[in-house]
């Protein structure tokens, strides 16, 4: 897939040196950090993945394309926690469409992948994507093409220059109470601020909104 203009004007200067190496000791210690991640839950996993397999009489885990870094799509993986049946079609065109997340969406299959859902357990799997390096803990949030395109337009580039996340600033300043207006404009603030200590901050901000289910459905 060839580079959108958008994104070819957004390529940001050479590193120097020591800035690559930095980066590159960075990049490691976050796969080995998601790899501890993914032992310490494994027990998690794979009750999780069992529940979802008798529920739905199907594989547990499922893949979903979004676009990654420099505008390169790849599949995400996920827990089942929806139906994407036939009927469900419009229902998906619809959120899209809408600025903000709706608060009860017709694909989520039970109560169990609610409950899944708003504590961030569906999310689990992606921890395999920061160990392969395609994504970041911290970072803005992988869309679907339909989704930047409707609500990233002209800041599509520059959110793309850098490896998308599990996690984000507006993952914990509000996630699914949040318009796609509101979650542009901190993606982009991320993208524009990167440092490890914001890094760190969100990391430690993530973790109370993950065990409190606060603002998410």
């Amino acid at each position: 897939m060839s580079t959108p203009a958008t994104v070819r004007r957004s390529v940001p200067s050479p590193r120097s040196r020591p800035e690559k190496l930095a980066l590159r000791l960075w990049n490691c210690g976050e796969r080995i950090a998601a790899f501890a991640l993914l032992a310490l839950g494994l027990p998690v996993l794979v009750l999780v993945a069992a529940i979802i397999a008798v529920l739905s009489r199907r594989f547990p885990i499922l893949t979903h394309t979004r676009v990654g870094q420099f505008d390169e799509s790849f599949e995400m993986l996920k827990f089942r926690t929806m139906d994407y049946a036939s009927g469900c079609g419009k229902a998906v065109e619809r959120n899209h469409a809408e600025d903000r997340k709706p608060f009860e969406d017709p694909r989520v299959s039970s109560g169990f992948a609610r409950f899944c859902r708003r504590f961030s357990i569906d999310e689990l799997p992606q921890l395999l994507h920061v160990v392969s390096g395609r994504i970041a803990l911290v970072g803005p949030r992988p869309l679907t093409r339909s989704e930047l395109e409707a609500h990233y337009q002209d800041d599509t580039g520059e959110i793309l220059m850098v490896r998308p996340g599990i996690t984000g600033l507006w993952q914990v300043m509000g996630r699914s109470r949040l318009t796609y207006r509101q979650r542009r404009r901190l993606d982009l603030f991320l993208v524009r601020n990167q440092s490890p200590r914001l890094y760190l901050h969100i990391l430690l901000w993530t973790i109370p909104q993950v065990f409190t289910g606060k603002n998410s459905w």
